[in-house]
């Protein structure tokens, strides 16, 4: 009941939000087009308003392209519907200003109207550069541990690809090309490989794109919220086993001499199960030895701290993906973007190589993380010039 009455009430929040931003743009139109048909309008207005909705609905397999079409659109106007929840009451606030301060306001609709929409044709252009270009940031450790190595470990990192009918082939063919560039030794994959349903994954062979990823030593992946959300885990599992990448739900590998952890989502607490304590999942783990562990929420960075954990990689936040987004995130979480050393745990959040929703970023970039970890032992470790974070690199 409580999952209904909370359903019920997004519902109703959508449709208020999307007939405030319904009637604004009638203002617009129909100061451009007198006479325009007010029926017909609002009835394409409410079907693209709510069509990521009506794109999640399962449809038999032939109307499934139609499916697919709706979430691309509703994706975009989620954008669109974000920016005009920013914008909009500017606007009016604006116009209550110039009536008050007697200003004539013939042309307000239109110059307003069009003001508007330019700016978002800017946020859309910019938005989807950000979430298309990539970042490369590097960031060299220290790890006072040794495997007897005498070079740095190099491991390449992808958090929250969110592979669907969006986010497809193409920007993955990116990642696997810049990932294996890095030459490393260990590929890890923090969590949301998958938006949510497994279908287009395998309907355009992406795990195929997959299985290009080279590592010496191996490439390790762990759950996100939205394999959760697909509710094809073990499929998924299985499909990656595959193409040689192992999923770790809870579980430690040791690897050159290093141990990689991977804890299940968050999300797992709520579910028949659960999840492992992190002191829980490294009993009988030699803590003299690196070790990596991945959580794709950031949280608990204190436990994993205490339990020896050198580095924590999370993802998740997208760090807002669109502002001012990041400001709420910021306050959700210890660390929502970047690096963050706490103890002797090196954290580092990204924000994710692919989007949720939107293609679409502002105040955030699609990113892939670099991490070069200088062991006790090596020839850099004594080096003053390692620092926790470089300048990134574009690609």
């Amino acid at each position: 009941m409580r999952m209904l009455a909370g359903a019920a009430v997004m519902v109703l929040v959508l449709g208020l939000v999307n007939v405030y931003i319904g009637w604004h743009l009638s203002v617009l139109l129909q100061a451009w087009l007198p006479g325009m048909n007010t029926a017909a309008y609002w009835t394409i207005f409410l079907v693209i308003s709510f069509s990521y909705m009506i794109g999640r609905v399962p449809l038999p397999q032939a109307l499934r392209p139609v499916g697919r079409l709706f979430k691309v659109i509703g994706s975009y106007y989620l954008a669109c519907m974000e920016f005009a929840v920013i914008m909009l009451p500017l606007t009016d606030l604006l116009y209550g200003v110039l009536v008050l301060a007697g200003v004539g306001l013939s042309a307000f609709v239109t110059e307003a109207g069009t003001t508007v929409l330019v700016l978002l044709a800017i946020f859309l252009i910019w938005g989807s550069r950000n979430a298309w270009s990539t970042v490369v940031r590097t960031h060299r450790l220290k790890v006072a541990k040794s495997i007897g190595t005498s070079v740095p470990l190099t491991v390449a990192v992808a958090s929250d690809l969110h592979l669907g009918n969006i986010v497809g082939n193409r920007h993955l063919r990116r990642m696997v090309r810049e990932m294996n560039a890095m030459n490393p030794d260990i590929i890890l994959l923090a969590g949301d490989v998958l938006d949510d349903s497994i279908e287009p994954f395998l309907r355009n062979g992406m795990e195929q794109q997959l299985k290009q990823l080279k590592a010496r030593y191996g490439v390790y992946a762990v759950l996100g919220n939205h394999e959760y959300y697909g509710g094809s885990i073990a499929q998924y599992t299985e499909v990656m086993r595959s193409v040689g990448i192992q999923v770790l739900q809870d579980e430690v590998v040791e690897t050159s001499g290093v141990y990689v952890v991977g804890r299940k989502d968050k999300t797992a607490e709520h579910m028949e199960g659960g999840r492992l304590s992190v002191e829980t999942l490294l009993h009988g783990v030699d803590r003299s030895k690196p070790i990596l562990m991945m959580d794709h929420q950031p949280t608990g960075f204190g436990i994993a701290s205490e339990a020896g954990v050198d580095v924590l990689l999370s993802g998740h936040t997208h760090r807002g993906q669109i502002a001012p987004n990041h400001w709420i995130t910021r306050r959700l979480f210890e660390l929502d973007w970047g690096y963050l050393l706490k103890n002797k745990l090196h954290v580092i959040v990204s924000s994710g190589y692919g989007t949720w929703g939107p293609p679409i970023r502002l105040a955030s970039r699609s990113e892939l993380i670099r991490l070069e970890l200088v062991l006790d032992g090596s020839m850099s470790f004594g080096a003053d010039k390692v620092s926790p974070a470089a300048k990134p690199v574009l690609i």
